[in-house]
């Protein structure tokens, strides 16, 4: 197998560039064939760059056509270049300008990486190394420069040419054609170069900064898309007067713009001043969208533009501090939906996705830490670990620091590093600073890979009213890392007393407790609580105070003793998942649930729906088992998923068909004829009686699968319908087929955003035949077999959402989910990498499948000729 693996980037070799670029003006002649880029870069030798230091610019796939210093063309011998590289042999060591010129064809790029064309328009991505593929430069974050772009283009393909920053002129540019110049006053790095150019609708509106500036806001779209971009504008406004308030963060340009595409690897890109997204998190309407979409939009609308202050005005000193941007603005998105929505309900939302995608990475073959020391492949760190861990590593900084002080640190962030591309090293140290603090042993979460385990004992002496908990906590080796040092954990806790209110204590020795939060450092720890009248029931790692795995004596009566009386929401929920889970798996274990273990769990589910305390949206995340995915990383070897399956729907049965009256009463309470409207209100209710639908469909409750199909016919919201649509897909009940059919073709039929649900229901479903339908689907000639948005809709749900089918004993799953990435990998990597990731689960299934696993990965690997994307995940899957 011939790949680029052996190519590995380490963070010790990092050095500054002799050179940098300080300005860059760039002239796109855009026609619909191809592109000619000229590039004039202003270049400067750092204060050390000895004479006859080549400067070595980054290509990919370019061919040069020209090539100057100052306006003088260089001769052959001056200069070195090739598809992937461009040297000058001996530059001046003054100040001087680079100018080149290149030809690339938009039009047949489907890695969808530089400069591309999607549905007839022009549109870029370069995160993390796609400007390369526009012209030569030194791609790489570190170097900051200013921008100025002329583009010229055919009226009629494209009357809209957009880019970074402030529009300065536009005009006619004779023969049929106009042009546009875009500056943008605020150096940055390549990667968050940004140009759009087609024939877009738009809809317009304005934001008044804190300080009295009017910004222009604009989002463009495909003609006759312009109403399903206003919740998509309205979330824009709401993210810039919450960045205000909660951080003193103002919008610093005269005009924001969001252009939605149809093609595209990654969800959105911050690029400054003209973010280019993924249209599925722009466009809804409540016949195509559900609330997860109306959330999601307003979520992703909102991180994107947050880092416009963490990560353009503040960038990453290289590729390896990834997660400095991403973890700090995923935190950042995360606490705006928890002011805008429940702050309790995104909590647990947010731990169930860290659960499902970080933790399996944490614990398999591509496990890695927050700011890795090596990659072979860039791409392929865009993972949960980045970004979902790296927000729960900044959440620990600021559950230690407080809230006042956690505001005091960001503040000196921004001041000491505006306008850098800075470390986690320089992260830190201004927190550290700000609250004279020792950060040393916390900089361990961004450098160790793995999920702790914390385990607690407990023990009470009446005598002496003395409770002591002891705490320890372990790490497991990961790949490289076989050993592994103690964290700073914040544990926040309470004591909960025999009448289910909090109970205080008189004194505390042993440990670093802070009112309500133990700071755990060392491997063990013992914590003594004094003048505790009665045996307490602890509650512990409130609201996930901290990303780890916890271990606990606490019988089943202690556990739902906490899901009746804690105060904090969290704990009520994950009470509730854990009786689910050790009922789960001591039946996988051969040890089956009691009657009476059931009925308790059961009972206690009947008492959260009844309650008048608790708001639906609460009550929807409340009323389950753990998933699938879940229950495997729990056994944690000789997985069999089937197995699982069937326990997991024996266990629902038992627990939720005695509810099923209680069930059915709620749903046809919560049943409403009232207009579609995405607030958080509406939203808990819709969650709440889908959450009663599916339960009743899965517990085979009698007449549910009716129930559903009519919820289906009568829905008039697309929340409603799939949620139907997909109860009965899971179930594969009677009806199944024809509501999958139906939903194609009266719902999905011209509407692509709607159709990757078609497509996500149907790779879901656990029963055979799946694989068949998939592969029917694939065959079709109407397909779009290059949008990224299908393949992972379909594929991807497949590999990463539906084990049973996936990891079947006879490998057929897993033979037709290396075949497809065999052959999306020569037209899209990054798609086939991505979908490759669903084998992270093979080293904990049992022997059969193991076995097949590995065949099928090994095929794979045998094919020859895989991109660097693709090979680099398979290596690292077959070394485990």
């Amino acid at each position: 197998m011939r790949t680029d693996t052996e190519h590995t980037i380490y963070l010790k070799d990092y050095t500054p560039s002799p050179y940098k670029i300080v300005s860059v003006d760039l002239d796109f002649r855009i026609e619909a064939a191809d592109t000619r880029v000229r590039a004039l870069l202003t270049v400067e030798p750092a204060a050390d760059t000895a004479a006859g230091t080549p400067l070595v610019l980054d290509g990919d796939e370019l061919a040069l056509d020209s090539i100057a210093i100052d306006g003088a063309p260089l001769v052959l011998s001056a200069y070195a270049s090739d598809a992937n590289s461009l040297t000058i042999i001996e530059p001046p060591l003054r100040r001087f300008v680079l100018e080149t010129e290149v030809t690339i064809k938009p039009e047949g790029n489907t890695k969808l990486m530089g400069l591309y064309r999607s549905g007839g328009t022009w549109c870029t991505q370069c995160e993390p190394e796609g400007f390369r593929r526009i012209t030569y430069y030194l791609d790489r974050p570190d170097n900051l420069a200013v921008f100025k772009v002329r583009m010229t283009a055919p009226l009629d393909l494209a009357p809209v040419l957009l880019a970074n920053g402030n529009l300065i002129e536009s005009g006619d540019a004779g023969h049929g054609r106009h042009y546009a110049i875009w500056e943008d006053p605020f150096p940055k790095p390549a990667y968050l170069f940004a140009l759009v150019a087609g024939d877009l609708g738009h809809i317009s509106d304005s934001f008044t900064t804190a300080s009295g500036r009017k910004v222009d806001l604009a989002i463009y779209c495909t003609h006759g898309k312009e109403d399903q971009c206003l919740w998509a504008m309205d979330s824009l406004k709401r993210s810039m007067a919450w960045d205000e308030r909660r951080f003193g963060r103002e919008y610093d340009l005269d005009m924001f713009n969001i252009v939605a595409v149809s093609d595209f690897n990654f969800g959105a890109m911050e690029n400054k001043g003209l973010n280019i997204f993924n249209d599925k998190l722009v466009f809804a309407q409540p016949e195509s969208a559900t609330d997860a979409d109306y959330e999601g939009i307003e979520r992703v609308i909102a991180h994107e533009y947050f880092h416009n202050w963490t990560g353009n005005r503040i960038t990453c000193r290289d590729w390896f501090q990834l997660c400095l941007k991403e973890g700090l603005t995923v935190y950042r998105d995360q606490e705006f939906t928890s002011d805008e929505r429940s702050r309790a309900v995104k909590r647990i939302s947010d731990v169930v996705t860290l659960r499902s995608a970080q933790f399996p990475e944490d614990g398999g073959p591509l496990a890695h830490p927050a700011r890795p020391d090596q990659y072979r492949e860039i791409n392929n760190f865009y993972t949960a670990t980045v970004y979902e861990k790296g927000a729960e590593i900044v959440r620990m900084l600021a559950t230690l620091l407080g809230e006042a002080g956690f505001r005091k640190g960001m503040d000196l962030y921004f001041e000491r590093h505006d306008g850098e591309a800075t470390t986690i090293e320089a992260f830190l140290a201004v927190f550290a600073e700000a609250n004279d603090m020792d950060l040393e042993q916390f900089k361990t979460w961004y450098l160790q890979a793995g999920t702790p385990r914390v385990t607690m004992t407990d023990s009470y002496d009446a005598a002496s009213q003395t409770y002591t908990l002891k705490l320890s906590q372990e790490t497991l080796p990961t790949p490289g890392q076989p050993t592994k040092q103690a964290l700073e954990l914040p544990i926040k806790f309470g004591l909960i007393g025999p009448n289910g209110s909090p109970m205080g204590w008189t004194g505390v020795s042993g440990a670093d407790v802070r009112d309500d939060m133990i700071v755990l450092r060392d491997g063990q720890a013992e914590v003594v609580f004094t003048g505790v009248p009665n045996r307490p029931v602890p509650s512990l790692l409130r609201g996930f105070s901290a990303p780890v795995t916890l271990e606990t004596t606490l019988t089943q009566d202690d556990q739902l003793f906490l899901a009746r009386h804690d105060s904090d929401p969290f704990n009520r929920w994950q009470a509730l998942q854990d009786v689910g889970m050790t009922l789960a798996v001591d039946a996988i274990k051969g040890q089956p649930w009691s009657a009476e273990a059931a009925r308790a769990l059961s009972d206690a589910f009947g008492e959260t729906l009844a309650s008048d305390t608790l708001d639906d949206a609460f009550k929807a995340l409340a009323l389950a088992l753990p998933a699938e995915g879940q229950i495997a990383r729990a056994i944690g070897k000789d997985v069999d998923p089937s197995r699982i399956h069937a326990v997991r729907d024996a266990l629902l049965q038992a627990v939720f068909a005695p509810l099923a009256l209680q069930m059915l009463t709620a749903y046809r309470r919560l049943t409403s004829d009232a207009p579609y409207v995405p607030d958080a209100a509406s939203n808990g209710r819709r969650a709440l009686r889908n959450r009663l639908l599916g339960l009743l469909v899965a517990s085979q409750a009698a007449g549910a699968p009716a129930l559903a199909a009519q919820q289906y016919a009568d829905a008039r919201n697309m929340t409603d319908r799939l949620a139907a649509l997909s109860a009965s897909a899971l179930a594969w009940t009677a009806d199944a087929p024809a509501m999958l059919a139906d939903f194609h073709t009266r719902f999905a039929a011209g509407n692509p955003l709607v159709l990757d649900k078609w497509l996500a229901v149907t790779a879901s479903v656990p029963a055979d035949g799946v694989i068949e339908r998939i592969r029917a689907v694939l065959a079709a000639p109407d397909f779009p077999r290059t949008n990224p948005n299908r393949l992972r809709s379909l594929v991807g749900t497949f590999a990463m959402g539906n084990p049973t089918q996936f990891a079947r004993a006879d490998g057929a799953g897993f033979r037709f989910v290396a075949e497809f990435v065999a052959e999306v990998d020569k037209v899209n990597p990054q798609v086939a990498s991505r979908v490759l990731t669903g084998f992270r689960i093979w080293p904990m299934l049992e022997s059969e499948r193991r076995a097949a696993a590995k065949a099928a990965l090994e095929g794979l690997q045998s094919t020859g000729g895989l991109s660097r994307n693709t090979a680099d995940i398979l290596t690292r899957m077959l070394a485990s």
